[in-house]
């Protein structure tokens, strides 16, 4: 009747299809493909009732469109065939995503949105409420196969999700089947079930959901059901409340309802016509016409007069409040409409066609009216625009829709939003307020198989299972992952690591020996304290540099000894904070040639005191003549400006440099100074350790002369200690990692500086400060005159 309507409506519209008027074959399929394909084939070979045509009309009869059919499955059929013909079918109810496919079905056009749009505005809801954990009921035909197809690829493609199960429903009664669907849906832990199937099916399901009490579940239905009344019983609502679906899109019709209260069997004269009028009438009143038609006999009831009056009759038939399906098929009646109305609009010589021509309605072929149907493009007095893509689609645009269960047991549909596509890809609009949620708190529940994973952590895909169950896994060090359900841990910057959470990444704590440590402290302290203590011992020199103790042995050498440990003291210092350029340089080099000066004043003292021993033998009075204070200080000179010589090529040819080192620690920077050529190091060090092991060997040899000469023992203890120190500081050194290499290195230069200084100068200045009874030349000889 809505299509009557609208053909009606259509007829007395001056300005669309003026001087033409619209006609109209109704055809029930009967719920069969085989009848609705029939129906289909006669409009499109012609072998209907024959039309009487005006004097001036020729040619095929005026069937230019069909409006149907309401199912895919029969769509795909009727459409294959039609197709051939190329006669336009417009479907108001057809949602089958396959009959998007031009290729194979040419002619075909349709009023509601594909499945395709449908699965996509499904899953926007899904994304919407965070569930990414669903099952997936289908129908066992075209549209219930497709609709899976489509759901499982867009869901993988926009990752909105996994499903956990997906069952096929059968279209006959199966108890056994039925029942292992439902305990499937019963034993997952998916709390959200979408169902793209038909109103048997749901209700055949729900009563085995129903039998075995499987409560706490989140329904979605498809449009094909989601404004079934028929479900909304007291024996399903406890089960259903809360459902959300997708609807046809509802619009309103002026004057559809008194064109409703109008309908009576008198104006319609043809026999299907007269046929759905009379059943109509008959179910509304309880009635029946005598002589009844045949196939539409009631048993019993009294009979219908035509003189009942459906004004005053209660019946959801005159609701036109919520009009889906039949909004589709207006639509559909009017694109037909606004197509043939273009066409005639058409200007001889700019036509479309071959030869700039146009169709005109005595000639018209069906595959012209596909041209037009393709570019139409009106607004309907509801203000929804009515377009088709490339496709045969028209505009997707869905309502959204919640079924509230009231207290009292009473159950309705409400509109809470609506999804459409645009150039913004895909809207959903909810009103989340009014949504009704069967469940306690009134809150959307959570449907998810596993724990989002925090910022810290990265999913793991448990073997075996979809993507959305997963275990987190802990980033490793040096990695962090700073969104939620990451996939991979990324690793920090070289100059960074990853924080207690592994969340974020902090610079590296950097490492060095540091004055503000307590090492670094211990170790400044003691540099300080023994370049103080040779401070005081060259005053306590320079001011008795008069006496005999500070005058034997060349007191020249001494105060240079004192000088040089003095440096040695300092230098230490160079390997205490954070390296630069400049201390990594000097470091090196003012420790050689310090060492190398002291070393140099010992060996030194060590032949003076041979040659003096070996001169107070007769005939031995020349070899002094090698050793005067000249020939020691050039000799001191000498020897300390081959170590400067070596510590020059070495900083010209490869400097020390200060480096970043990640290698000893992880989370940790190790400043440190590289040495740039390990051979100039170890020349370094090699030509010190010769002079020392000259030293020593000098003063071992000396270590039994008359105690006039007893510095060589004095000597050789000392140098025993230097030595000492050196030999352990090598092993030390190179197993010592960052700082600790530095403070191996710093405590070995001081414990040899403490070990020169306290061996040589201690027992002087105990002589000097509390014994100044042996500082006197004739103390001196005279141990030597009585041990001789």
């Amino acid at each position: 009747m809505t299509m009557v309507f609208a053909v009606n409506e259509i007829n007395k519209n001056s300005d669309l299809l003026p001087n033409v008027t619209l006609g109209y074959s109704l055809y029930d399929n009967c719920g069969a493909l085989v009848i609705g394909f029939r129906a289909a084939l006669v409009l499109a070979s012609g072998q209907e009732e024959q039309f009487i045509l005006q004097e001036n009309c020729s040619g095929t009869p005026p069937a230019m469109g069909i409006v149907g059919d309401s199912y895919s499955t029969f769509s795909i059929a009727t459409s294959n065939v039609l197709g051939l013909f190329r006669l336009p079918m417009v479907s108001h109810f057809a949602t089958c995503s396959c009959l998007s496919n031009r290729k194979r079905f040419p002619s075909f056009f349709r009023t509601i949105p594909s499945d395709a749009f449908q699965v996509r505005a499904m899953i926007q809801i899904l994304k919407r409420f965070g569930w990414s954990w669903v099952g997936l009921l289908v129908s066992d035909d075209d549209y219930g196969v497709h609709v899976a197809r489509s759901f499982q690829s867009d869901l993988t493609k926009t990752g909105g999700g996994c499903l956990a199960y997906s069952e096929v429903l059968p279209w006959g009664n199966d108890p056994d089947e039925l029942r292992r669907i439902v305990n499937v849906m019963k034993t997952s832990t998916a709390r959200v079930v979408m169902v793209f199937a038909h109103e048997i099916h749901i209700y055949q399901l729900m009563k085995e959901v129903v039998r075995q009490n499987v409560t706490g579940l989140q329904w979605m239905a498809s449009e094909a059901w989601t404004s079934v009344d028929v479900l909304q019983t007291p024996e399903f609502m406890p089960y259903l409340g809360g459902t959300l679906g997708i609807a046809i899109r509802h619009g309103e019709i002026a004057g559809f309802k008194d064109f409703l209260l109008s309908i009576h069997p008198d104006k319609y004269h043809n026999n299907y016509g007269n046929s759905i009028v009379n059943q109509f009438w008959e179910d509304i009143f309880q009635c029946r016409f005598a002589p009844p038609p045949s196939g539409w006999v009631k048993a019993g009831g009294a009979l219908c007069t035509g003189q009942e009056d459906l004004h005053g009759v209660e019946s959801e038939v005159f609701d036109v409040s919520n009009l889906r399906p039949e909004y589709n098929i207006y639509k559909a009646v009017y694109a037909l409409a606004y197509a043939l109305d273009d066409m005639l609009r058409c200007v001889p010589g700019r036509g479309p066609f071959s030869g700039h021509s146009c169709a005109t309605l005595q000639t018209l072929e069906p595959w012209q009216m596909i041209y037009y149907l393709d570019r139409v493009n009106f607004t309907t007095p509801f203000g929804d625009q009515v377009l088709f893509d490339g496709n045969g689609d028209a505009l997707p645009i869905y309502d959204v829709m919640n079924w509230l269960w009231h207290p009292d047991g009473t159950a309705m549909i409400q509109h809470i939003g609506e999804v459409k596509e645009s150039v913004k890809g895909n809207e959903l609009t909810l009103n989340e307020e009014k949504i009704f949620w069967n469940f306690e708190p009134r809150q959307p529940p959570r449907s998810i198989c596993s724990e989002s994973c925090p910022p810290g952590t990265r999913m793991a895909t448990k073997k075996g299972q979809p993507v959305c169950c997963f275990d987190c896994i802990p980033c490793s060090e040096g990695m962090i992952s700073n969104n939620t359900d990451s996939m991979e841990c990324i690793s920090c910057p070289d100059d960074f690591w990853s924080n207690p959470d592994r969340d974020y990444c902090v610079p590296k704590k950097t490492e060095f020996l540091s004055y503000e440590e307590p090492l670094g402290i211990c170790l400044t302290v003691a540099s300080l304290l023994g370049t103080f203590i040779c401070a005081i011992v060259l005053g306590i020199f320079i001011y008795h540099r008069s006496t005999p103790m500070v005058r034997a042995n060349n007191s020249e050498l001494s105060f240079l000894l004192l000088v040089s440990l003095k440096l040695c003291f300092l230098c230490s210092l160079l390997f205490i904070g954070r390296p630069r350029v400049w201390t990594c340089q000097l470091r090196h080099a003012a420790f050689g040639i310090s060492f190398v000066l002291c070393v140099s004043c010992i060996l030194v003292k060590t032949m003076v005191v041979l040659a003096v021993f070996k001169a107070s033998k007769p005939g031995g009075g020349a070899s002094l003549k090698w050793f005067g204070a000249v020939q020691q200080r050039g000799t001191v000179m000498v020897l300390t400006s081959i170590q400067a010589a070596i510590c020059i090529t070495w900083l010209v040819s490869s400097s020390p440099m200060p480096n970043k080192n990640t290698q000893y620690y992880k989370d940790k920077i190790v400043y440190e100074c590289v040495v740039g050529s390990t051979i100039g190091f170890a020349v370094l060090l090699g030509y010190i350790g010769l002079l020392a092991t000259l030293s020593f060997l000098l003063a071992f040899l000396a270590r039994n002369l008359p105690d006039n000469f007893n510095e060589a023992k004095l000597i050789t203890f000392s140098m025993l200690i230097f030595c000492a120190v050196w030999v352990a500081f090598v092993p030390a050194y190179v197993n010592s990692p960052g700082k600790y290499a530095d403070a191996v290195e710093v405590f070995a230069i001081l414990a040899s500086s403490f070990g020169l200084l306290v061996a040589l100068f201690g027992p002087k200045c105990y002589i000097i400060l509390l014994r100044p009874e042996r500082n006197t030349k004739k103390a001196i000889m005279g141990r030597g005159a009585t041990n001789t």
